[in-house]
């Protein structure tokens, strides 16, 4: 199986420049990790949406996934609190 390519949205580096440093780093990896495995264990279909939810700690890493493309879009990366808004 091939590994996905990512996209990130222009938004996402807004977003990354509020998420602590410390957290940073594991939602990096978790995102690399989608390369290999874009709907893992644990990830949540968003209703309504083509979108998917995977948790790293208290941040929502939002993205969509093109199998033909073979491509990750990043949407979002967002406090829970704002996640689902």
């Amino acid at each position: 199986m091939a590994e996905y390519r990512f996209v990130f949205k222009q938004s996402v580096a807004k977003d990354l420049r509020v998420v602590p440093r410390k957290d940073l780093s594991r939602i990096l990896k978790r995102i690399k990790g989608l390369a290999t495995d874009p709907r893992p264990s644990g990830c949540e279909k968003l209703v309504g949406r083509e979108c998917y939810c995977i948790r790293q700690g208290i941040h929502r890493i939002i993205y969509t996934v093109n199998d033909d493309e073979v491509c990750v879009v990043v949407v979002k990366v967002v406090h829970r609190r704002e996640a689902y808004r």
